[in-house]
């Protein structure tokens, strides 16, 4: 990929909705908004294009249901004028938005991938991204998970007793198959230092 090929950042799914999942406070990075924050301030400050993404799930009834009043992005974030904010309902960015045609039409082919959750929406986001031809970085650090139950766990129970079960996976594992899924494959994982050390390289 030519180096005059244009960059952008995807704020992936930081909103209101995790915040009042019962399993949030075991999430595995709370300063999430802090994280994506400076990947955000310093894609500005190249030039690159920020685009914010919502997860919505319309008449579910659901933390993810607009009408429930959480879809919207978390405190400490906000969009500047000309930045795309588009919602989805499938796990991936692209399947039920125009993000495909955004980026294309604007010439961006380099993406960097942030939000929520690292192993869901982030990583089907990514791995999409490299199949339709973009040269994707994932900012693992600047993505949140949440520990996720056994396939053969019971509904309903609580946070203790999940936290409890051995066979819960927890977010480092999480975390660390993700990279091992991505990276080589499907992007190129990065850190936040990395991404925010020149900001005021072209993007």
């Amino acid at each position: 990929m030519s180096d005059d090929t244009r960059s952008a950042l995807l704020v992936i799914d930081v909103q209101d909705s995790f915040l009042h999942h019962p399993l949030w406070p075991e999430a595995s990075e709370p300063r999430i908004v802090e994280k994506v924050g400076l990947l955000v301030d310093a894609a500005r400050a190249r030039g690159e294009l920020v685009v914010w993404v919502l997860h919505s799930e319309p008449g579910s009834g659901s933390l993810f249901d607009p009408a429930v009043g959480h879809v919207r992005l978390m405190e400490g974030l906000e969009p500047q004028q000309g930045e795309p904010v588009l919602t989805k309902t499938a796990h991936n960015a692209f399947t039920t938005t125009g993000l495909q045609q955004l980026l294309t039409t604007r010439g961006i082919g380099r993406l960097s991938v942030c939000g929520v959750r690292t192993e869901q929406c982030c990583e089907t986001t990514a791995r999409l991204a490299f199949d339709l031809g973009f040269d994707v970085a994932f900012v693992t650090e600047a993505t949140a998970c949440t520990p996720v139950e056994h396939r053969d766990a019971p509904p309903g129970r609580s946070v203790a007793a999940i936290m409890a079960d051995p066979r819960t996976l927890g977010t480092d594992a999480i975390i660390t198959r993700t990279e091992y899924a991505l990276s080589g494959r499907f992007a190129t994982i990065r850190t936040v230092a990395e991404l925010t050390a020149d900001a005021t390289a072209k993007g």
